[in-house]
Protein backbone atom coordinates (compact mmCIF):
# COMPACT_ATOMS: atom_id res chain seq x y z
CA UNK A 1 0.00 0.00 0.00
CA UNK A 2 1.33 3.40 -0.99
CA UNK A 3 0.58 6.70 0.73
CA UNK A 4 -0.87 9.58 -1.30
CA UNK A 5 -1.87 13.18 -0.76
CA UNK A 6 -4.55 14.85 -2.87
CA UNK A 7 -5.38 18.54 -2.82
CA UNK A 8 -8.48 19.64 -4.71
CA UNK A 9 -10.33 22.91 -5.19
CA UNK A 10 -14.13 23.07 -5.24
CA UNK A 11 -16.10 25.86 -6.86
CA UNK A 12 -16.94 28.74 -4.45
CA UNK A 13 -20.67 28.80 -5.27
CA UNK A 14 -21.33 25.69 -3.13
CA UNK A 15 -22.92 25.79 0.32
CA UNK A 16 -21.26 24.21 3.36
CA UNK A 17 -23.48 21.15 3.08
CA UNK A 18 -22.65 20.72 -0.60
CA UNK A 19 -18.89 20.93 0.05
CA UNK A 20 -19.13 18.39 2.89
CA UNK A 21 -21.15 16.08 0.65
CA UNK A 22 -18.53 16.36 -2.12
CA UNK A 23 -15.68 15.55 0.27
CA UNK A 24 -17.61 12.58 1.67
CA UNK A 25 -18.19 11.36 -1.88
CA UNK A 26 -14.45 11.39 -2.63
CA UNK A 27 -13.59 9.72 0.69
CA UNK A 28 -16.19 7.05 -0.06
CA UNK A 29 -14.74 6.56 -3.53
CA UNK A 30 -11.27 5.98 -2.05
CA UNK A 31 -12.69 3.39 0.38
CA UNK A 32 -14.67 1.71 -2.42
CA UNK A 33 -11.50 1.40 -4.51
CA UNK A 34 -9.65 -0.37 -1.68
CA UNK A 35 -7.96 2.60 -0.03
CA UNK A 36 -8.06 4.02 3.47
CA UNK A 37 -8.34 7.74 4.27
CA UNK A 38 -5.80 8.60 6.98
CA UNK A 39 -6.39 12.35 7.23
CA UNK A 40 -8.83 14.90 5.82
CA UNK A 41 -8.37 18.65 6.13
CA UNK A 42 -10.36 21.66 4.98
CA UNK A 43 -8.33 24.77 4.20
CA UNK A 44 -11.44 26.86 3.61
CA UNK A 45 -12.25 29.49 1.01
CA UNK A 46 -9.05 30.96 -0.46
CA UNK A 47 -8.10 33.33 -3.22
CA UNK A 48 -6.72 31.64 -6.32
CA UNK A 49 -3.40 32.68 -7.86
CA UNK A 50 -5.16 33.08 -11.22
CA UNK A 51 -8.79 32.83 -12.34
CA UNK A 52 -10.15 29.35 -13.02
CA UNK A 53 -13.47 29.12 -14.88
CA UNK A 54 -13.87 32.89 -14.32
CA UNK A 55 -13.73 32.40 -10.53
CA UNK A 56 -11.12 34.01 -8.28
CA UNK A 57 -11.73 31.92 -5.10
CA UNK A 58 -12.29 28.28 -4.25
CA UNK A 59 -12.72 25.83 -1.36
CA UNK A 60 -9.45 23.95 -0.77
CA UNK A 61 -9.37 20.43 0.68
CA UNK A 62 -6.57 17.96 1.37
CA UNK A 63 -6.94 14.18 1.68
CA UNK A 64 -4.17 11.85 2.83
CA UNK A 65 -4.84 8.19 2.08
CA UNK A 66 -3.26 4.80 1.58
CA UNK A 67 -4.12 2.43 -1.21
CA UNK A 68 -2.96 0.42 -4.20
CA UNK A 69 -1.58 2.31 -7.18
CA UNK A 70 -4.72 1.54 -9.18
CA UNK A 71 -6.83 3.79 -6.94
CA UNK A 72 -5.24 6.96 -8.39
CA UNK A 73 -6.47 6.55 -11.97
CA UNK A 74 -10.03 5.79 -10.85
CA UNK A 75 -10.06 8.64 -8.33
CA UNK A 76 -8.83 11.13 -10.93
CA UNK A 77 -11.61 10.03 -13.30
CA UNK A 78 -14.08 10.78 -10.50
CA UNK A 79 -12.53 14.25 -10.03
CA UNK A 80 -12.70 14.99 -13.76
CA UNK A 81 -16.36 13.94 -13.99
CA UNK A 82 -17.48 16.05 -11.03
CA UNK A 83 -18.33 19.58 -12.16
CA UNK A 84 -17.78 20.95 -8.64
CA UNK A 85 -14.02 20.25 -8.84
CA UNK A 86 -12.03 23.06 -10.44
CA UNK A 87 -8.51 21.60 -9.97
CA UNK A 88 -6.85 18.63 -8.25
CA UNK A 89 -3.37 17.26 -7.70
CA UNK A 90 -2.33 13.89 -6.30
CA UNK A 91 1.22 13.07 -5.20
CA UNK A 92 2.79 9.90 -3.82
CA UNK A 93 4.22 10.48 -0.35
CA UNK A 94 7.72 9.21 0.47
CA UNK A 95 9.04 8.71 4.02
CA UNK A 96 10.23 12.33 4.32
CA UNK A 97 6.88 13.66 3.13
CA UNK A 98 5.06 11.42 5.63
CA UNK A 99 7.29 12.66 8.48
CA UNK A 100 6.68 16.29 7.49
CA UNK A 101 2.91 15.72 7.29
CA UNK A 102 2.86 14.19 10.80
CA UNK A 103 4.92 17.08 12.19
CA UNK A 104 2.64 19.62 10.51
CA UNK A 105 -0.49 17.94 11.90
CA UNK A 106 0.97 17.92 15.40
CA UNK A 107 1.84 21.62 15.09
CA UNK A 108 -1.65 22.47 13.77
CA UNK A 109 -3.23 20.43 16.56
CA UNK A 110 -1.31 22.37 19.22
CA UNK A 111 -2.34 25.68 17.60
CA UNK A 112 -6.00 24.69 17.60
CA UNK A 113 -5.92 23.61 21.25
CA UNK A 114 -4.23 26.89 22.24
CA UNK A 115 -6.92 28.87 20.38
CA UNK A 116 -9.66 26.89 22.12
CA UNK A 117 -8.20 27.73 25.54
CA UNK A 118 -8.06 31.46 24.80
Amino acid sequence: MNSYETVFILTPVLSDEQTKEAVQKFEGEIKKLGGKVTHSESWGLRKLAYPIQKKSTGFYFMLNFEGPSTVIADLEVTFRRDERVMRFLTVKMDKDHLAFAEKRRAKMGSKKSAEAEA
